[in-house]
């Protein structure tokens, strides 16, 4: 093992001094990569949708998110003079490395967010030491941002955060336009503590490390001249923070779901900001305990180049599952994790004990983000049941990232690789289908869909405008159900797969050649290691359960998986049903594979029967 990831890695994230260290862990592996005028960050070649100039000042910027609250809490770094010497020549137009003019949309309003962050809360390192011109190009170059057009999402909150740095550092602020994009959020909100990402758009980790985030940090700059909508986004947090901590296991690791995946740690983000404007949802100990697992878990994952800098990917370097505007400095978004450095040391959050998650249920169903979300808690096992969306985007993989039938903090979730074959495709946890040329197609939205009794997910889908997917998906672990009714007007070639069950343990760095157990019959197919076990059985329906072996580095979790999948065939002008049960479960006891849910059809009604004595029952008229 690397000398860095054992540094970071026996790191134990107890004590303020521990989270110190590591913000220091991660920083200083970045001095000399700065360029000559210290206005960038050159980490790498990968290319991004933006300019390599554009991408490099993001890597400078957003070690601000880290680097202000470090200094707000009286810690100190030496990259402060790198970045002040960085402020000074990239708002000087005259300078080579000047970061230049700013276009509406521009990847460089993104940036200028962690800079107004820094006005706020580090006025000393990143304006005080300036002189009075260079403080009039800094100005004048982050309020360019005030003439400019945002994307109509996340994006309006990085105008109120360049506007609130200007006030808190006593400078003129556009008041008039940081309300309206306060306004337009607002119009974000759904319920329950949740707002999509834009009007029709997903609910992801955009809604707690940047909507919240922001939010939060207003409620604690502008609770005298603005209470009422500080105090709303406190109120919301606290009803969120119900919700979103059904997204974490005890051992502190999250669930993969949606896009960005790349900012890793950035996920106990929201936990560091609900500390900061000290809302408290649940005690501060256990606010703390799910910032510092989650840092635990993420130093224990092989995401740092040998000199100690993030990787592009999720749990290792993976490029096929980035995003387009994902450039070598993007993951450092990661570091507003560390917050709760802005906190002096007697404050209750440094002085509170760590505390485990509290008892949870067993089923939590989330009706504004579409998902039913169940917990193995024993396993530390937590899986998302997700009813799909009415609308979509472009981001890169959005079906993969959105539309797959369940995600798991443990089996993660593949994106396509290739578009040709099963195993280019990589469908775990969706059903494929092709025409029988190998071109597969997949849910992308649902024309309808809804959360029913005991948590049973509906929906309606059309991957072609005359084929028709009606799926009911009965959640659960370590058994969940799937019952699909496809009325086709074409030649159809399916494929239900489950979890991708990885190889090896990239973590703990295990390699075993062989599985513990692997079979493929005719309706069943499981495969298992020490580290879980993964399978399928087809409980209703023509088809044939078989082991896919995909591209590597589809999954986000696992570099190398199987996929158990059944697949089966329809012909045009039919109207076919395939129910399957899919099983998933982490860990080396895989005893409740002989104990799976089954399905009885009686010509006019398919009824799935479920649960250890089977008292759980579905009937879906055929």
């Amino acid at each position: 093992m690397r000398a860095f990831d054992l540094a970071i890695r026996d790191n134990p994230l107890v004590t303020r001094k521990d989270m110190r260290e590591a913000l220091r862990q991660l920083c200083e592996p970045l001095i000399p990569y700065f360029s000559e005028g210290r206005t960038r960050l050159e980490l790498g070649f990968t290319g991004s949708g933006c300019a390599a100039e554009t991408a490099e000042l993001e890597g400078f910027s957003r070690i601000l998110w880290g680097l202000v609250p470090l200094a707000a809490g009286g810690g100190d770094s030496p990259l402060w003079d790198l970045v002040a010497q960085g402020i000074r020549n990239g708002t000087d137009p005259a300078h080579p490395e000047y970061w230049d003019a700013v276009r509406d949309y521009d990847q460089k309003l993104v940036e200028m967010a962690a800079m107004g962050f820094a006005l706020a809360l580090a006025p000393d390192r990143v304006w005080e030491p300036l002189s009075v011109p260079e403080r009039q190009r800094f100005y004048d170059w982050l309020n360019q941002m005030n003439r400019r057009e945002l994307h109509d999402c996340n994006w309006k909150f990085f105008n109120v955060m360049v506007n609130l740095g200007f006030k808190k550092a006593g400078l003129p602020y556009d008041a008039k336009r940081m309300n309206e994009h306060l306004d337009r959020i607002d119009a974000y909100y759904l319920s329950d503590g949740w707002y999509s990402d834009g009007p029709q758009a997903h609910c992801d980790y955009y809604v707690p490390f940047a909507i919240y985030f922001y939010g939060l940090l207003y409620s604690v700059w502008m609770k005298d001249e603005d209470p009422i909508r500080a105090g709303m986004y406190r109120e919301r947090a606290s009803v969120f923070a119900q919700a979103f901590i059904h997204w974490f296991a005890g051992d502190g690791s999250a669930l993969p779901f949606g896009r960005s995946l790349t900012y890793r740690f950035a996920q106990s983000a929201f936990w560091s900001a609900m500390a900061y404007a000290e809302v408290e949802a649940f005690p501060m100990g256990v606010m703390k305990g799910l910032v510092l697992r989650n840092l635990r878990w993420w130093f224990r994952q092989p995401i740092f180049r040998a000199d100690g800098t993030l990787t592009i990917g999720y749990a290792y370097p993976n490029l096929v599952m980035a995003e387009n505007y994902n450039a070598p400095g993007s993951p450092y978004w990661a570091l507003k994790a560390f917050l709760p450095l802005a906190l002096p040391e007697q404050h209750p959050f440094w002085r509170a004990g760590e505390l485990p998650l509290p008892r949870l249920p067993e089923l939590s169903i989330q009706q504004a983000p579409r998902l039913v979300i169940c917990r193995q808690e024993e396993k530390r096992h937590v899986v998302a049941f997700n009813a799909g969306h009415r609308s979509t985007n472009e981001h890169t993989h959005t079906s993969a990232k959105y539309e797959k039938f369940a995600y798991s903090n443990m089996f993660g979730f593949s994106v396509p690789r290739a578009e040709w074959g099963l195993s280019q495709g990589a469908f775990d946890s969706m059903l494929a289908m092709s025409e029988g040329d190998r071109m597969y197609r997949v849910k992308r939205t649902a024309e309808e869909s809804e959360i029913r009794d005991h948590g049973v997910l509906y929906f309606r889908w059309k991957p072609w405008k005359d084929v028709e997917v009606r799926t009911w998906l009965i959640p659960g672990t370590p058994w969940h159900v799937r019952v699909h009714r496809i009325e086709t007007g074409r030649y159809l070639d399916l494929a239900d797969g489950g979890f991708a069950l990885g190889l090896e343990s990239l973590a703990e760095r295990s390699r075993i050649a062989q599985p513990a157990a692997a079979e493929s019959e005719s309706r069943q197919a499981r495969v298992s290691y020490p580290w879980g076990a993964s399978g399928i059985r087809l409980l209703h329906g023509s088809g044939e359960a078989q082991l896919i072996y995909p591209n590597a580095n589809t999954n986000v979790l696992h570099a190398r998986t199987v996929i158990p999948t059944v697949t089966a065939s329809l012909q045009p002008g039919t109207v076919g049903w395939l129910a399957t049960a899919v099983y998933g479960e982490p860990g080396s006891d895989s005893s409740a594979w002989e104990r799976p849910p089954r399905a009885e059809a009686d010509g006019e009604a398919l009824t799935v029967v479920w649960g250890g004595s089977g008292e759980e029952r579905l009937r879906i008229e055929m």
